[in-house]
Parts: structure tokens; C-alpha cells; sequence
């Protein structure tokens, strides 16, 4: 009998699960990427990471950097292909002067949560967001270590 695989199904290309340890996450945005045809290829086979990245505004643009997208072994063979150059984030004229005041005034800081699909098109979620401090981040993995335990507790008893 043949095994069936499931198909998944998830628009997800990456995620930045650290992003919510290290900081308060405040206000979220989806903004759109601007790529290369052979950086499409290797999102759709799921090669990308956001741990090391992070957004900056720069001339009324915002701009990520330190996104990782592995270029596969199959990549046209005229071109170089750079991992982890600088890519361009699209949004609004709106969204970037309100990034841009609280990055600058009230001290927040950009940072790159999710990639995924949308609608064949390539979307970055990003958040403003407030540095944890060490006490913090000691109070969020009791917080998870008592809910673990908690539902233990209540499953087994």
C-alpha cells in the first residue's frame, strides 16, 4: 500500500521565532519584497531564514538586510548569485513616515517577524518593536515553562 503524502498547504516561507523572545512586539506591518528571479526559486523550495536579519529605513526606503535565501544548486549559470544582499521592502508613503518617527524618536526598533505567499507574491511582515531586557526574557520562559507544565497537568490528571 502506498503512503500518501500531505500536501502542505502553509504560505509560510520563514519565520523568526527569536523576534518574539528578544522583544516586545508592538505594531506589525506586510510589506512586499523586491527579488530576483532566481531568489523566487528557492523560496518556493523553502530556503530562506530570517534569524540574523533586520530592517532599516534609508532615504524615506526600507530596506532588509541579513535575510538569507539560499540559491539552489539548479540557478541560471550566467549569474552570481549573493545570498544575503540587501533587498528592497515595499510600503507605503504613510507606513515608512510612521516607521521612520518611531524608529528615530521613540526609540523602536525594526524587525523582520514572517515571509510568506501572498497571492503569488512575496510578503515580509515587520514589526516595531522594544528591546527585552534580561529580566524580561527570564519572566517569558517561566511564563512558557508553567503553561507547559499546566497543560501537562491538566491532560494527565
Amino acid at each position: 500500500m502506498a503512503i500518501k503524502k500531505k500536501k502542505d498547504n502553509s504560505s509560510t516561507i520563514a519565520r523568526n521565532k527569536r523576534a518574539k523572545f528578544d522583544y516586545f512586539i508592538e505594531d506589525r506591518f506586510e510589506a512586499g519584497m523586491v527579488l530576483e528571479g532566481w531568489e523566487v526559486k528557492s523560496l518556493r523550495a523553502g530556503k530562506a531564514n530570517l534569524a540574523e536579519s533586520y530592517v532599516f529605513v534609508k532615504n524615506h526606503e526600507v530596506w532588509i538586510s541579513g535575510c538569507t535565501i539560499t540559491p539552489l544548486t539548479t540557478a541560471s549559470t550566467h549569474i552570481k548569485p549573493e545570498s544575503t544582499r540587501i533587498r528592497k521592502l515595499l510600503l507605503h508613503e504613510h507606513e515608512i513616515s510612521r516607521l521612520l518617527g518611531a524608529t528615530e524618536r521613540k526609540g523602536y526598533t525594526l524587525v523582520a517577524t514572517s515571509m510568506y505567499w501572498k497571492f503569488n507574491k512575496v510578503k515580509c511582515e515587520i514589526a516595531l518593536a522594544k528591546g527585552k531586557k534580561e529580566f524580561d526574557k527570564r519572566a517569558t520562559i517561566k511564563e512558557r515553562d508553567w503553561n507547559r507544565d499546566k497543560s501537562r497537568i491538566l491532560k494527565g490528571g
